[in-house]
């Protein structure tokens, strides 16, 4: 596919010194072919492979979806379902515009086929992604939105700031993460602790309830995304928070802070600040999503994301529980051909159980 052999090595050329350069230059020319109706109609008729299913009361054309972090300000959504995602995850936004973490902030990480980030939830601030998804920028696919604390907001505030946003960003998803495990916003892993945690999913639950009222469309989703750092004893605390106050599910997990798996030729990144992605995560993700599942079962149907770059690793993950599956660094190392390599297989077995 000409994508896969032309234009990816193209924007690829600066991988090995400016990964955000390459990252921010990838949208940009995503955003452009997004607007192409005849290219998005090739590439859909290459990339896309239906699987449907239903999670949350949601129909996916299939279960890859983008993880969010890829398209944090929602430039590039018409691409994204024209690539083979079933689904795509914008933000994370925060209520204030923000610049994040001074740069350098992205690292790609060849041998160990992993990224570091410590972007800080770089993005334009809820109110444009809203007024970019009102003028008709929402994709063709499912829509989450992952919200998290504006790093001006002091954690004793975060709850006004993440209910501003969803007040904002609501008409527009079809499911919100509240991401509260993030390590690159100071002090935003705390709220992954049951008293912090219960304020603020009381507060987001009760105004979920009150917009769907308003609108009178159906509630949307509200999913919290979990740390892998998390000990098991702190993560049962966590579910049964969610438990209580009407989550719908699980995105498990976001970035580690553990530099276990590093490749020796990588080791000199052992002691950059940031959230490690990509194959070092792999084990340790299946590890959270199997024991979420075996806790909860299907009440909480979980969103597994982690160090997926293969149809064996997504099986894996399947198979540990989790009901939906998202990438994000093996799209941004490898490109969209394991998309449509994980799709195919997928459909393969399903038709098989059939």
């Amino acid at each position: 596919m000409l994508f896969d052999r032309i234009v990816r090595p193209a924007l690829y050329r600066l991988h090995r010194h400016d990964a955000e350069a390459v990252h921010e230059r990838t949208v940009r020319v995503l955003a452009r072919v997004g607007a192409s109706g005849p290219v998005t109609s090739a590439l859909r008729r290459y990339y896309r492979v239906d699987d449907p299913c239903t999670v949350f009361g949601i129909r996916f054309p299939n279960r890859l979806g983008l993880a969010a972090g890829m398209d944090k300000n929602g430039l590039a959504l018409n691409a994204w379902s024209a690539l083979g995602f079933g689904f795509v995850e914008v933000g994370t936004v925060t209520r204030h515009a923000q610049p994040g973490n001074p740069k350098p902030r992205l690292f790609t990480l060849d041998a160990s086929d992993a990224v570091l980030n410590r972007m800080g939830f770089n993005n334009a601030g809820a109110t444009a992604l809203a007024r970019r998804l009102a003028a008709g920028g929402t994709p063709d696919v499912p829509l989450g939105i992952s919200i998290g604390k504006s790093k001006v907001t002091p954690v004793e505030d975060a709850i006004s700031d993440y209910r501003e946003s969803l007040v904002t960003l609501y008409p527009y998803a079809d499911y919100v993460a509240i991401n509260v495990s993030s390590p690159n916003t100071p002090g935003l892993r705390t709220l992954q602790d049951r008293g912090a945690l219960t304020e603020l999913l009381t507060e987001l639950s009760r105004t979920s309830r009150d917009l769907a009222a308003a609108s009178g469309r159906g509630p949307v989703p509200l999913l919290v995304k979990v740390a892998p750092d998390l000990s098991f004893d702190a993560l049962a605390e966590l579910l049964g928070v969610c438990l209580e106050h009407d989550v719908s599910g699980l995105i498990a997990t976001n970035t580690t802070l553990s530099r276990d798996g590093l490749a020796p030729a990588d080791t000199r990144f052992a002691a950059e600040q940031g959230g490690l992605s990509g194959r070092p995560l792999a084990a340790r993700s299946v590890e959270v999503v199997r024991f979420v599942h075996d806790q909860v079962g299907g009440s909480l149907p979980i969103i597994g994301v982690g160090g997926i770059g293969s149809p064996d690793d997504a099986l894996r993950m399947l198979d540990a529980g989790a009901s939906l599956l998202q990438l994000y660094s093996a799209f941004a190392l490898h490109g969209p051909a394991v998309v449509k390599r994980i799709n195919s297989r997928l459909s393969r077995r399903q038709a098989a159980r059939r």
